[in-house]
């Protein structure tokens, strides 16, 4: 029987940005063909433009799977880049930190676009864990594997007071207690006990959290 497949945690606010970008630009492009005729700009050059901005678009997707925005914006000079990679790295410091402290294996961290793209991923980070052993698991192994997957997110709010990624890790804890048998209210507690838990432990090892935050960053 094969083993199962290494399980990643992921950090990206790429479908939110993706969404953004679109709507960016095409309300760009609406807003220069009202206002271009009238500032006296040639309809060829309002078309060229549009035209350039949903090639823009498509070659993002199609070459960097909708991250170019964001592999641009960590190579920004004068520390926004830099800033930028290091919430990231906050985030995957967050899960590392508390699987070691559940005794749960990581296999890898990864932080930003370009390091997750050179190993297929379309996200900004991945903590890579071993995968549970059973796909039911007992009280106790939730309790750890809730504490691990919304580590990154705490992370985030002790750090900068609010997380951005996060959206796959909350779906694959709901998913973990959606197979668990257990019923919505008795899931719905246990996380969020397990958030105050991370919160707490986060607060108070603060320094920790920097210090691996900074260590995956100059790995980066």
């Amino acid at each position: 029987m094969t083993s199962p497949p290494p399980l990643r945690l992921a950090s990206s606010d790429q479908g939110s940005t993706a969404a953004l970008r679109a709507g960016v630009a095409v309300a760009g492009v609406s807003v220069v063909s009202v206002v271009g005729p009238v500032l006296g700009l040639s309809p060829w050059l309002i078309a060229a433009a549009a035209g350039g901005a949903l090639t823009a678009l498509t070659v993002d997707a199609a070459r960097f799977g909708g991250l170019g925005g964001h592999l641009l914006a960590e190579s920004l000079p004068l520390g926004f880049g830099r800033a930028r990679l290091r919430r990231i790295a906050v985030h995957e410091a967050g899960h590392l930190l508390l699987a070691a402290e559940n005794q749960l294996p990581v296999k890898q961290v990864l932080v930003g676009s370009r390091a997750c793209l050179r190993h297929g991923l379309r996200v900004n980070g991945s903590t890579e864990l071993e995968p549970p052993a059973q796909v039911k698991m007992p009280l106790e192994d939730l309790r750890r594997w809730s504490r691990v997957l919304l580590a990154g997110m705490v992370a985030e709010t002790v750090e900068y007071g609010g997380s951005r990624g996060g959206a796959d890790d909350r779906a694959l804890l709901g998913r973990l207690w959606g197979l668990s048998g257990h019923d919505v209210t008795t899931a719905q507690n246990e996380q969020r006990r397990a958030r105050r838990e991370v919160q707490q432990w986060l607060e108070q090892h603060r320094e920790r959290l920097q210090a691996s935050a900074e260590q995956l960053l100059q790995e980066a």
